[in-house]
């Protein structure tokens, strides 16, 4: 390869930023592990937000001697051929392997507020989040349940989804971190039709699909059994699919859930949603656990995540899978190629026109 292709290749990589989520989980060994294969530079340019003590000393639990961090104080610092950690605060940290502090929380909202900051500038062109901890991160700067509902509420986002992401296997749920007892009485039509619409965009420009089949579970067992056991597919679930399906949306459903996985129907589709968050989350993880990604749908930026947690039981323990790690960088930057050809080729020809008509070079109008 010549110097001329390979400062090509550079140019074009995706440049990745990563939270290091809390501090005393396994989040930096497997940005480690993932960012030590220096082929991955041939994508990305991965920029960590994080603390370069911190990072050292979790490279010597895990032996990593052949690794080390670029430190960089600005974005557009950053080498293209190396992974580069930005220090988020230069207080010295203490850490507590698989233990909860609160250190650990303010240092997982620190590195996440700047890489939003980073990503608001156009400076970064996704993120991908390492686990956090969603107790010990709570304060008066971060009062939301976690990544999903916080960057929904930073960039004004009403309607989202949580999808979980491992290959063709792509499930969302039409409510998320709500609790069980609140579920019937959240499915409603217009949240139905709002989720519909979301997956069916994002399967659209964000994966490539240009014309997604979506799968819908039923609440109740057995889909209620023709209303036997619960009323909600009859009254609610049944007509908006219907009305969604009308609309021009390829949707199908209501199936129950149990018979739906273990028949391996979620392959006959290209995206399946679920009514409330166990339901599809617990086939997702026992599926693709290792492979697993979290993706927000419908934001303006692009983020994702390992589908695991902090995994406080083996941090430091050079045992952490970092697979799920390597797949969210990877997803986060498939879909920022992805997000880039579907809007160019959706774009309207007229508006360049215009903005040159306005410009005073282009006088079509007048003739």
């Amino acid at each position: 390869m010549t110097e001329q292709e390979t400062s090509k290749d550079l140019t074009s990589q995706i440049r990745i930023g990563i939270t290091h989520g809390d501090l005393n989980g396994i989040g930096y060994e497997i940005i480690i592990k993932t960012l030590m294969d220096r082929r991955i530079m041939e994508f990305i340019n991965p920029i960590v937000f994080g603390h370069s003590k911190v990072a050292s000393y979790h490279r010597k639990t895990i032996d990593a001697k052949d690794f080390n961090f670029n430190l960089i104080k600005r974005t557009d610092a950053a080498n293209p051929k190396r992974a580069n950690i930005i220090n988020i605060d230069e207080r010295e940290v203490k850490i507590d392997l698989g233990v909860s502090t609160p250190i650990a929380g303010e240092m997982a909202y620190l590195s996440l507020k700047q890489a939003v900051e980073a990503i608001e500038r156009e400076e970064i062109d996704a993120i991908v989040t390492a686990p956090i901890n969603k107790k010990n991160i709570q304060s008066d700067d971060f009062t939301s349940p976690g990544h999903t509902e916080f960057l929904a509420e930073r960039h004004n986002v009403k309607e989202f989804l949580m999808m979980m992401v491992s290959g063709n296997f792509k499930i969302g749920v039409i409510t998320g971190h709500i609790p069980l007892r609140e579920v019937p009485d959240a499915i409603n039509e217009t949240l139905i039709l709002s989720k519909i619409q979301i997956m069916h965009d994002s399967l659209q420009r964000d994966f490539g699909i240009q014309k997604p089949k979506i799968a819908v579970l039923g609440l109740n067992p057995h889909a209620s059994d023709d209303g036997l056991i619960g009323t909600e597919e009859k009254t609610t679930i049944i007509p908006t699919l219907k009305k969604a399906f009308d609309d021009g949306i390829l949707v199908y459903g209501p199936y129950p859930a149990d018979g739906f996985f273990a028949s391996g129907q979620q392959a006959k589709f290209d995206g399946v949603l679920a009514m409330y968050h166990d339901q599809g989350l617990i086939p997702f993880k026992t599926l693709a656990f290792e492979s697993g990604v979290n993706f927000t749908a419908g934001l303006p930026i692009v983020r994702t995540s390992p589908a695991h947690g902090t995994a406080y039981d083996i941090a430091g323990k050079n045992l952490a899978d970092e697979s799920s790690m390597r797949a969210a960088v990877f997803l986060a930057c498939d879909i920022v190629k992805n997000r880039k050809e579907y809007d160019e080729m959706n774009a309207n020809p007229l508006d360049e026109w215009d903005d040159d008509d306005n410009n005073g070079n282009n006088n079509h109008r007048n003739k």
